[in-house]
Parts: structure tokens; C-alpha cells; sequence
């Protein structure tokens, strides 16, 4: 595949995180964008407002006149949730284009930056957007793909410089193992967060998953380094230079750690010396070894320690992670995108910590009947970390519902001290009858669409 000679650019499932990211980058650097999606959403809206046409049914028609006459100069990119037998796709793969999944095109783009890969099955998104906060804070030329929409920024794509050579330009790519996605990039330095069991609809087991793994960081540039989670095993299968990173342990690691003011202020330790007084607004321990990743490899780029503490000081998080809605001295209200037992588990254990005195009550609504069946148990033993749990139905998202498993299989196994289940609709009349001095909202589906009421019915119950 050559850009040069493109001159249209037309997605399948737009309004992806993921993608949204990479029509941002074809239509700064001078591309005519179109798309296709499911549903309007405020993403979708923001890309209509930046001049991308974008329309929401299968309809041939409305993909432009231009793309659909030049298959030549016309570069299809499609997410993989968009099933082959979508109209538009089957019109395109008939009649000339070529369809490319977001991870290739992707891996392309990289591939003429000095790529830095954060892969996991958990912490990517906040990772990989500490690791950009702290280049663009430090004046490095970087551009970075994001898995979520930065709070310092507002967007999930940040636009490098121009450069004569781009080799010299330090491109941030959120790494996802959903699909194998990964396995385009040829990351300079790699950072692997996680790899627990996950996306078993499309790996079939855990072995698959870290098998995965190893090919990626078999990928990694011979010269290059690989930063992984203390204890992942993965040294043995790539030919780069491996160090390890954990909260309390490894070449790099956090000492001093303590809450301050709901912030979590740590030292972060590297081979080298000492960042001391790192003060992170957003708070949970997962996300200080988050930083401690970051902090890594802005070294090994050669960002300084002080512009490191700064940046991290100044660092505002990702939507949907760790996110407040509501902080006051009766209400506390956080939303995250949490949607693995593991995750949920250093979320509740994370609030518990900020706010010991108070009764937390956790909203959660699965995501996927595969990852409910094959997570029932791990889902019910994180989710009695908090107080009182309601528990939505599952979001389906990309699969047909699977007999037998609903949220009920979770349910079951729920020994909080309290426990309600409920559809979405019913969510605010169960709220009114539910403590709510520290409220979170848990999920990766469409949760999201209800923070507003439920940040409503929390204000009225204060």
C-alpha cells in the first residue's frame, strides 16, 4: 500500500475510538475523509464538525461520488467489529478497493516514526497517554494514537510537528491485542502492562493470548528495549533489551507511596536515581505502576526527571478512567471504563483506599456474554469489594446473545452487603432507594449514556 498516491479515505465504523484517531491524522495532513457508523454519538459529531461526511445506515449511495469513482486513489479502512456481510463492504471488496484493517494502515504510519507500542490487557489507554503528556510537556516532537480522549487535550489523536525526516519524530500507539491488531507494529520501545486472560471469544484460551504476546515482542526493534510488568516472562522472546517495572518492585518501582488529599504521591525509582514527589490527581494504584511504565521510557528518550514530575503533576487523565462526576463532603461520584474482573478489582480497591470511611455502592454493566461466561465467578468475587452492587444486564456490543448467560451468573455470586439487579431504565428509582455517599459506574458498553441522570439523582438525593 502507497499514500502517495491516495487522495480519499473512507472508514467503516468511524466512530471508533480507534479510528476516529486515525481520520483525524488523514484529514490534517490534507486527505478527503468520509465514513460510515452505527449510531450518531458525540464523537461522530465532533468529526462532522471538523469536515468529515459521515452517515449512519448501509447505504452505497451515500459513501461520496469521488471515493466510490476512484478505487485507485481511494483507501478503504475498516474496523473489525463491521461484519463482511455489511452492505458497504460488500460493495467495495466487489468493485475494486481494498479493504485495510485500522491495524495495518496504522502499522504503516508507525512504521515511518520512531514507534513507542504500549500493549496489555489492561492500563494501555492511561499508559500510553501519560507516556505523550509527558513527551509533548517536554517539547519532544511526538505524535500518538490514543485508546481514549485525553482530559489535558480533549482528543485521542495529537498531531507531531513537521519534520524533513519522521524517523526523527516519536509516534505513541496504544498496542490492542483484540484481533492480534498488534502484530502490524515494529515498536523502538514496547511497553507490556498485562496479559491476563482475555478476548477468549477470539483466542480461545490463555495461551493463545501470550502467545500473541511473544510475537509482538518478538517485533520489537533488535536496538530497541521492552519494558514489561515484573513477572510476565516475555524477555525470552524478543531480542531487545528487557527491564521490568512493578508499584513496589524492579528496575523501576515506587517508594514513599502515600495518599495525600485523595492524590497518590509516590518516588519513583529507576536505575539511575530518584524522581521524588510525583503527585498523581489521578488516583489508584494501578494507575501510579501505570506511571511508572510511562516514566520509563521518557527516560530512555531522554526526558529529564523534573520535566518527568512535572508532567505527571500536571497529568488529567482519560476519560472513563478514574473519572469524577461528582466531589463534594456528601457525594462522590467516579465512572471508569473497567470492564475485566482484574480491572475492577484495583478500581474498588483504589476508591476503597481514598475513602475508607465511606460506603461504596458500584454500578456495573457487563460487557459481552463471552467475557460474562467466562469471567461469572472472577466478576462476582471483585465486584463484593464494594459495599452494595447494582447490576445492569449485559451489553452485548459485537455479539448475539448466548443462552444461559445473562448477568444473573454473576449475581449469584455476589456477597456484598447488599445487591440489586436492574435494566437501565429502572437504574435512578433503585438509586433513590441506595446509599450514595460514594457512587461508581462500571462498563465498557454504552453506561456511559446514563452518567448525566445518574450525576442528576445523586445532586437531588444530596
Amino acid at each position: 500500500m502507497n499514500l502517495d498516491s491516495v487522495k480519499y479515505v473512507y472508514f467503516l465504523g468511524i466512530g471508533g475510538i480507534g479510528m476516529s484517531a486515525l481520520a483525524r491524522w488523514f484529514v490534517v495532513n490534507g486527505y478527503q475523509v468520509a465514513g460510515y457508523d452505527r449510531t450518531p454519538t458525540p464523537l461522530t459529531e465532533a468529526l462532522q464538525q471538523e469536515g468529515m461526511a459521515i452517515h449512519f445506515d448501509e447505504a452505497v449511495e451515500k459513501i461520496p461520488e469521488a471515493f466510490r469513482q476512484n478505487p485507485a486513489e481511494t483507501l478503504v479502512i475498516y474496523t473489525p467489529a463491521v461484519p463482511k456481510t455489511h452492505t458497504e463492504y460488500i460493495y467495495l471488496t466487489e468493485n475494486g478497493f481494498t479493504p485495510q484493517k485500522r491495524s495495518q494502515v496504522l502499522g504503516l504510519l508507525a512504521g515511518r516514526m520512531k514507534a513507542v507500542g504500549v500493549a496489555g490487557t489492561h492500563g494501555k489507554t492511561t499508559t500510553s497517554s501519560m507516556v505523550a503528556h509527558i513527551l509533548r510537556h517536554a517539547g519532544v516532537n511526538c505524535a500518538a494514537f490514543l485508546g481514549g480522549i485525553t482530559q489535558n487535550y480533549g482528543t485521542n489523536f495529537l498531531l507531531n510537528e513537521p519534520a524533513e525526516d519522521l524517523s526523527s519524530v516519536v509516534c505513541v500507539v496504544e498496542a490492542d491485542e483484540f484481533d492480534r491488531s498488534f502484530l502490524t507494529l515494529y515498536p523502538h520501545l514496547a511497553i507490556v502492562t498485562s496479559t491476563d486472560a482475555d478476548h477468549l471469544d477470539i483466542y480461545g484460551d490463555r495461551n493463545a493470548l501470550l502467545n500473541s504476546f511473544g510475537a509482538y515482542v518478538g517485533q520489537i526493534k533488535p536496538e530497541g528495549v521492552l519494558f514489561q510488568k515484573k513477572g510476565l516472562g516475555l524477555a525470552g522472546q524478543t531480542k531487545a533489551e528487557t527491564r521490568a517495572f512493578a508499584l513496589e518492585e524492579g528496575d523501576y518501582h515506587s517508594r514513599n507511596l502515600r495518599i495525600d488529599d485523595a492524590c497518590f504521591v509516590f518516588d519513583l525509582m529507576y536505575p539511575q536515581g530518584a524522581i521524588s514527589a510525583i503527585r498523581l490527581t489521578v488516583p489508584g494504584f494501578h494507575n501510579v505502576e501505570n506511571a511508572i511504565a510511562a516514566s520509563a521510557v521518557a527516560l530512555e528518550l531522554g526526558v529529564s526527571p523534573a520535566a518527568i514530575r512535572d508532567a505527571l503533576n500536571s497529568y488529567r487523565g482519560v476519560k472513563r478512567r478514574f473519572e469524577y462526576h461528582i466531589k463534594s463532603d456528601k457525594v462522590v461520584f467516579i465512572d471508569d471504563y473497567a470492564h475485566h474482573p482484574t480491572e475492577i478489582r484495583a478500581f474498588l480497591s483504589s476508591v476503597k483506599a481514598l475513602y475508607p470511611n465511606r460506603e461504596l455502592t458500584a454500578i456495573f454493566q457487563p460487557h459481552l456474554f463471552s467475557r460474562t461466561r467466562d469471567f461469572a465467578d472472577e466478576f462476582a468475587e471483585s465486584l463484593s469489594l464494594a459495599d452494595h452492587v447494582i447490576l445492569l444486564d449485559i451489553y452485548p456490543a459485537r455479539e448475539l446473545p448466548m443462552e444461559g448467560v445473562t448477568s444473573d451468573i454473576i449475581f449469584q455470586n455476589v456477597h456484598s452487603k447488599s445487591k440489586r439487579q436492574c435494566t437501565k431504565g429502572e437504574l435512578l428509582a433503585v438509586l433513590r432507594e441506595s446509599p450514595t455517599e460514594l457512587v461508581v459506574t462500571i462498563g465498557a458498553g454504552d453506561i456511559d449514556q446514563l452518567l448525566e441522570s445518574i450525576k442528576g439523582q445523586l445532586l437531588t438525593n444530596e
